[in-house]
């Protein structure tokens, strides 16, 4: 199972279906689909929105990590702009970077526990589960509850919601087969962690991205290489990708829509996954249906 094998048997219902064109949206793992279709069936689409894109350029282990882990960095820092302003933050008059840097250097240090109601719990939380709970916490969007939690590790008092760091097995099935995340040895795994954490200095990693990367490690199957551009004239393309999105780094997005010899990119500044949807990201979900009303407008690169 890989991305092609799934774009071609889209083509088999559109032929199934007796649709001379079809109009796609894909969300997440389904924006690498639709770009995979594009490439196989360019004549075949009218239109083609991918919301929170994945890379179709197969990124390698390191890139993939450190995107995930540069975006986690960033949304922290994102909070802590949002502490010093907003007197909601159980941290408010402290530097947020600085508590999670303090967080880190006692888990090295085997000092730091699990926070109760009455004080810190006898439970030792190692750095890798610190990056854990980072990676799902700052994943929600959610600055008070985030905050309120940094509070409770760093003071020992209050309560933690601990995020198992468990990747869909289904998941892993099409995405080590679609990506080459294989990771030579020990030594250079050690490495790519080290300077991804240089590039994310106050969260280390996307723990979310490094479940994914080891999920392939010993894979059987090789990485399948991506499709040669089939002749025909595509529509303009849109992707849209929120500016922190932990699954799917802006980063991605931005090759994704330059993949494409006509394509927009809207970017929406906010902390989340999947923009068409209701719930703060309807200015999203116009413009994508915009689009797919009439995908030969002009579309230009946008931020909201």
């Amino acid at each position: 199972m890989d991305g092609e094998s799934v774009a071609r048997d889209m083509d088999a219902i559109r032929t199934a279906i007796g649709e001379r064109q079809i109009s796609f949206i894909g969300h997440s793992y389904g924006t690498f689909l639709g770009e995979r279709y594009a490439r196989l069936f360019p004549g075949k689409l009218r239109a083609l929105a991918l919301d929170s894109a994945m890379d179709p350029h197969r990124p390698n282990a390191e890139r993939y990590l450190t995107d995930g882990s540069v975006t986690i960095d960033n949304t922290l820092k994102r909070l802590a702009a949002w502490c010093r302003k907003d007197a909601a933050c159980a941290l408010k008059g402290k530097d947020l970077t600085a508590v999670t840097d303090t967080l880190f250097a006692r888990a090295d240090a085997g000092t730091l526990r699990d926070p109760g109601p009455d004080g810190p719990t006898p439970t030792k939380i190692d750095a890798a589960k610190l990056s854990d709970f980072l990676t799902f916490a700052l994943g929600k969007g959610n600055p008070e509850s985030t905050a309120q939690q940094l509070a409770a590790l760093y003071t020992g008092k209050g309560e933690v919601r601990w995020f198992p760091t468990v990747t869909d097995p289904v998941f892993r099935i099409v995405l080590c087969r679609d990506y080459d995340f294989r990771i030579r040895d020990y030594a250079q795994y050690r490495a790519i962690l080290k300077r991804a954490a240089k590039a994310a200095p106050h969260t280390r990693y996307n723990a979310q991205a490094l479940d994914t990367v080891l999920g392939c490690q010993g894979w059987t199957m090789p990485p399948k290489p991506r499709p040669a551009r089939a002749k025909g004239e595509l529509p303009p393309v849109l992707v849209a990708n929120a500016t922190h999105d932990l699954a799917t780094p802006l980063p991605g997005a931005q090759r994704m829509a330059s993949s494409f010899p006509k394509a927009s990119l809207f970017r929406m500044d906010v902390v989340g996954h999947w923009l068409y949807r209701r719930g703060g990201t309807e200015k999203a979900m116009r413009v994508i249906d915009a689009y797919l009303t009439s995908p030969k407008s002009t579309l230009q690169t946008r931020e909201h």
